[in-house]
């Protein structure tokens, strides 16, 4: 005789397996291993007091559906007189398919298969895949219910729709998930939020890009965290100036796209045949040479990172008479640069300490706009929202407990 382990109905451990009947359709037949236990009063030996035939959804088999028949029972406890139904681990009640058979259609849906597709294979409506397919959105984030404010915290905008303008995504830069969306992006639309937002005073650090609308934000209702750059949009920030700089010398040689990419990469990663090209164009431009070597030195210097303490005050030794240079120039784009950089040099200091950056947030933007482009589109933001949330911000390995208690409940 097998053991019992194997006589299991793999993913509904209440029932034991009795005999299989192949064919279009493959039938399951099991019944109860044990009765449960009195519900309220505990006691072990309950009565059946009545049975009906029920048949479950159970997964796909190759083309195949799997179908559970099995006789299921209500029951009366002798001690309390008490009346109840089965609960079997793996459905909900009055539930005619299995939770793994539910999540199967949720993940293929998600995937990209069709409500149409999913409702001729699986044999059930197009109804049902929308209503299952809503309903683990929904359950997903309930669970987030109750999260504590992330101590790393990374904030950026994106583009919404254009009726209702940029959302602000918060991001949870330790555990790279979604915590919210909030429609706008002004201290306005914000501020409303951001006052309900509890435990906002255990966050300790916050990366952001170059914004003073966000920095005032985050100054206000913050107060406890500190500001770091975000080192991308530092370094994207010189580049563009540099780049404004150069078309002002050679307005036709910055169209030139060969030129451009060998002006934007990072000295180390020029070949040699490439450096050989820049220095032939700068014997033309020699004033763009010192320009450009400036800009590689202090674009090197925003590259480092994890640096002591007393490391980082030498580099800002090394940046403050930089800045101060920028801010003397006579070309306008220089000036700027000069300005920006001195109006942010203490966030910018904390950037060589702290490793992370908002290349986390976005990736996550571009999931997020994934889900907007499958979807053809949001119009309700509610619906955008609880979106995200389910699929970026859900960490299914930390509520991996929590669901399996929802599902065998």
């Amino acid at each position: 005789m097998p053991p019992e382990s194997t006589q299991e109905i793999l993913g509904l451990p209440d029932l034991k397996h009795e005999f299989t009947d192949p064919g279009n359709r493959i039938f399951i037949y099991g019944r109860l291993k044990q009765r449960p236990a009195c519900p309220r009063c505990k006691h072990p030996k309950v009565h059946i007091k009545s049975s009906f035939k029920r048949e479950l959804r159970h997964f796909k088999l190759g083309n195949q559906l799997a179908i559970v028949r099995f006789t299921s029972h209500k029951f009366r406890c002798p001690a309390c007189n008490c009346y109840f139904n089965l609960k079997l681990r793996g459905t909900l009640p009055k539930r005619r398919s299995s939770e793994s058979f539910r999540l199967d259609v949720f993940e293929r849906h998600h995937g990209g298969m069709t409500q149409k597709h999913l409702a001729r294979t699986h044999e059930i409506s197009h109804a049902t895949v929308e209503r299952w397919y809503q309903g683990f959105i929904k359950n997903r984030v309930d669970e987030l219910k109750g999260r504590k404010v992330p101590l790393v915290l990374g904030i950026d905008e994106h583009f919404f729709t254009k009726k209702k303008g940029y959302a602000t995504t918060f991001v949870d830069l330790k555990n790279h998930k979604v915590f919210d969306v909030v429609l706008g992006r002004s201290e306005q639309s914000l501020s409303d939020y951001l006052r309900k937002l509890p435990d906002k005073n255990r966050v300790r650090v916050i990366v952001m890009d170059l914004s003073s609308t966000y920095r005032s934000i985050v100054k206000k209702h913050f107060p406890n965290a500190m500001i770091v750059a975000d080192r991308f949009h530092v370094i994207r920030l010189i580049n563009q100036q540099f780049i404004k700089t150069w078309a002002q010398f050679d307005p036709v040689g910055r169209k030139s796209r060969g030129l451009l990419s060998l002006m934007r990469r990072h000295e180390e990663n020029l070949k040699p045949e490439q450096k050989v090209k820049l220095d032939q164009y700068f014997l033309v431009y020699p004033h763009l040479k010192t320009i450009y070597d400036f800009k590689q030195k202090l674009t090197n210097l925003m590259r480092l990172k994890h640096l002591a303490k007393d490391t980082v005050w030498l580099k800002i030794h090394d940046l403050l008479p930089m800045i101060e240079e920028l801010k003397a120039s006579v070309i306008d784009a220089m000036k700027t640069l000069g300005e920006t950089l001195h109006a942010w040099k203490n966030e910018i200091g904390r950037m060589w300490r702290f490793s992370k950056t908002n290349s986390i947030t976005e990736g996550l933007h571009n999931k997020m706009e994934m889900i907007s482009r499958r979807a053809f589109g949001f119009r309700n933001f509610n619906n955008y929202r609880m979106r995200v949330l389910a699929l970026c911000g859900w960490n299914g390995i930390i509520n991996r407990k929590r669901s399996l208690k929802l599902k065998l409940a």
